[in-house]
Formats: C-alpha cells, structure tokens, sequence
C-alpha cells in the first residue's frame, strides 16, 4: 500500500475501523458527527468559514523515524515535501492509534502533525499526507515511488514472508 494525502486519512481510518474496533472512524470531512474523529480539521482552522488559501500549503519540513521504511527510502531523516490539505491525524486519538501498532513515521518540524504512518506488520504500508508526485519526474522518480515499486517487484517474486 501506498498511500498519498487522502489515502494516508483513508487509511488511519481503515486501520481505526479494523484494528481499534472504533466502526464509526472517520474524517470530519465526511462525518462531522464521528464519534471518533482519527482525522479533523487542523486546530487554527476549526473557526474558518472563508475556505480560500486556508490549507496548509506549499512545502513544509518533515523529520522522519530512523527505523522507519520511510527513511530507507530517503536515506535521512529530514525532508521537505510539498502539501495541499486541511485536515490532519487528530492528534487527541493518536496515542490510541499508535498503542494499537501503527507507526508515525514522519511528523511536522514542530512534532505536531502527522506526516507519514507505516504498518510495521506490512512488507511496504505507508502513506504520507504530502504529495510526493509534486516533485517525482519520469527520469527522477521520487524515493517513495521508488521504495514502492521495489516493494512490488519483491512481492511478485515472493520475497516476502507470508
């Protein structure tokens, strides 16, 4: 699995439905009445109503896990990827996410924000809420890409363990 922006919240989600038991997960963006909100608006903008240049946009640092596939790809620990979103891992349930055994990977400079999760029970499970396509080139792929990819050519030759 590789999950950009979206697919990084559908799968905190799917992983909170799943593993936590918790079937009413969701993102406020679509279940304002979640009982278990694992992805929400970002604190500084619960009040805004005005939706224009409000995301959390452009490039942004991220540090990531050194034990983390995440940094096998990138082989350091600090980056700077682009962003385009507003909603984020709501930070008051990812001690429970966590616990339960998914990964932070990544998390913003100021260790607020989510920016990259991994299943560690998983040959290659991890999203990231950034968008490496903004800086991936037919000729430059970007490590993420790269990092899947591989992950697949060793599936289809059954180098994992089953």
């Amino acid at each position: 699995y590789f999950g950009i922006c979206y697919g990084m919240q559908a799968a905190v989600i799917e992983y909170a439905r799943n593993v936590l038991g918790w079937s009413d997960a969701n993102t406020t963006e679509v279940n304002p009445k979640s009982s278990k909100p694992v992805i929400a608006l970002m604190d500084e903008q619960m009040h805004i109503t005005d939706m224009g240049g409000t995301m959390r946009l452009g490039a942004q640092k991220c540090e990531l896990s050194k034990d983390s596939k995440a940094f096998g790809a990138y082989g350091e620990t600090a980056i700077t990827e682009r962003h385009r979103h507003r909603y984020e891992v709501n930070n008051n349930l990812r001690p429970q996410i966590e616990k339960a055994g998914l990964k932070v990977s990544g998390l913003s400079a100021d260790k607020k924000l989510v920016e990259m999760i991994e299943n560690p029970a998983h040959p290659w499970f991890v999203a990231a809420q950034f968008h490496p396509e903004f800086t991936s080139t037919p000729r430059d792929g970007h490590p993420l890409f790269a990092g899947f990819v591989k992950a697949a050519g060793q599936n289809a030759r059954g180098e994992f363990e089953k």
